[in-house]
């Protein structure tokens, strides 16, 4: 065949598997005609993209052309989602911290919910890395027992360049970049800082009001009014975006199945089962401390089940935010302060996947290459306490499971590069990181809930949809 007919065909089954994604599509629109409930709707696009994924693998290689265009155009529904929900995330913080602060009867109260959130995200890091690091053992994982192709050996190289920036900061000169030095910079996302900063300059605003209730009531009151009529559009499109879930997790989790290379998971299976088997473990540890503030386990993962699985398919927490804000508040009866904190922050600090248990397991791995006993009480101890400190430094950096691990590795004295050898499964090992960061928030905001005495435990009995997402 000439490759002016190869490339005709190749269009045609392009145009093909985009034409099913759409029959896909209008399948989930609907069964949103007919009301089904968001639930099913969110667990049938996660089974149609599975089999479409499964079916797309089986036709055509990881690598091919038709599968790269079709992926192309399926990122239209999946990547769009996701940055239609990016685009909400500041407007969303930002309203709704101002609004919950005002609603506060001191400033005490504030200090104490985010001391409760922040502890609670380091504390479940700590466990994190220690589950990480007993799994580790467990699995025998070595460095060394990893071949290490072109593709890892670049990798390797481009973290050792990285290393020297990671270096020569300081993880106080982190912590000070989440001052918001200028605030409408931040809203537009000009720093990898930018939404924590952002959190703080709303914390702010919204502590300024409480003091200018006691002096000029009248305009405070004004206030007021205008920020629960920006709060009402701001959920309102809140609404819309979330409607679309359904429809961005059938493309995402398509996208991941069809691309994703079997030979290169296979290869690297134990390393692959060692990480799941960390995180489905500190996932039962999230459910157990529930239990022990009084929540029913299995019916709270009912609840959170879309949540868990967008921020499967995503890949990000910050998206997540959204969605993540309204399961606490809708679902689980979390304050709407509390609940906007904790996703924020938990998007941020102490993310137990992407900071705690991979930059562990790394270190573990790559202890032997240097003599080093992974088994020592020192080598263990050190490296907790290192992977929490390091999980508050790196709080919005982008790619934050590499860059925690930069940190973690050269501040142990291990060598960055071989950070680089599970590069082929990375994808499909930061899904799973990214859900268990995502439920560590949610399990943050129930908690300090709980403890303040402000949630509404019987929201949590109701069995009822999200208010954002019935349609």
């Amino acid at each position: 065949m000439t490759v002016e007919g190869e490339t005709e065909v190749e269009t045609i089954q392009v145009i093909l598997n985009v034409v099913v994604m759409l029959a896909l599509i209008g399948l989930l629109l609907w069964m949103q005609k007919k009301h089904i409930s968001f639930t099913k709707r969110v667990f049938t696009g996660l089974g149609l993209g599975l089999v479409f994924g499964v079916v797309l693998q089986a036709i055509y290689t990881s690598s091919s052309d038709v599968l790269a265009k079709s992926s192309d155009w399926f990122n239209l529904v999946g990547r769009g989602y996701v940055g239609l929900l990016q685009m909400v995330v500041i407007p969303l913080i930002m309203v709704s911290i101002i609004s919950a602060i005002m609603k506060l009867k001191g400033k005490q109260n504030l200090g104490k919910m985010t001391a409760l959130i922040i502890a609670t995200l380091l504390i479940t890091t700590a466990i994190a890395a220690t589950v990480s690091i007993v799994t580790s053992l467990s699995f025998d994982l070595k460095a060394i027992q990893i071949e290490a192709g072109q593709k890892e050996q670049e990798r390797g190289a481009k973290l050792e360049e990285r290393v020297g920036d990671v270096a020569d900061k300081t993880i106080p000169q982190y912590v000070l970049d989440f001052i918001p030095t200028n605030p409408f910079a931040d809203m537009a996302g000009s720093r990898s800082s930018s939404t924590m900063a952002v959190v703080i300059f709303s914390a702010f605003i919204g502590v300024a009001v409480l003091g200018i209730d006691r002096k000029k009531p009248e305009q405070a009151e004004t206030f007021r009014k205008i920020v629960e009529s920006v709060y009402a559009v701001v959920m309102r499109i809140v609404t819309l975006v979330l409607r679309l879930t359904p429809y961005g997790i059938l493309a995402l989790i398509t996208n991941v199945v069809a691309t994703t290379n079997p030979q290169e998971i296979l290869k690297l299976i134990k390393f692959v089962g060692a990480s799941y088997v960390a995180l489905i473990v500190m996932f039962i540890i999230h459910l157990i401390i529930l239990a022990l503030f009084g929540y029913n386990p299995i019916q709270y993962v009912r609840k959170v089940f879309p949540t868990l699985v967008f921020a499967f398919t995503s890949r990000s927490s910050i998206a997540t935010i959204p969605l993540n804000v309204e399961t606490q508040t809708k679902r689980l009866g979390v304050p709407e302060g509390v609940a906007n904190l904790s996703a924020s922050f938990g998007s941020m600090i102490g993310q137990n996947g992407c900071a705690g248990i991979y930059p562990a397991m790394l270190a573990v791995m790559i202890a032997p290459t240097v003599g080093i006993n992974p088994m020592s009480w020192d080598f263990i101890i050190t490296l907790i306490l290192v992977v929490v400190i390091s999980s508050f430094g790196v709080a919005g950096v982008g790619g934050g499971a590499t860059f925690a691990s930069l940190i973690v590795l050269s501040t142990m004295n291990l060598p960055v590069g071989l950070a680089g050898l599970l590069i082929s499964v990375e994808p499909l090992i930061d899904m799973g990181r990214t859900t268990l960061n995502v439920n560590d928030s949610i399990v943050a905001g129930v908690v300090t809930g709980k403890v303040l005495g402000e949630n509404d435990k019987d929201v949590f009995k109701q069995n009822v949809e999200l208010d954002a997402v019935q349609a």
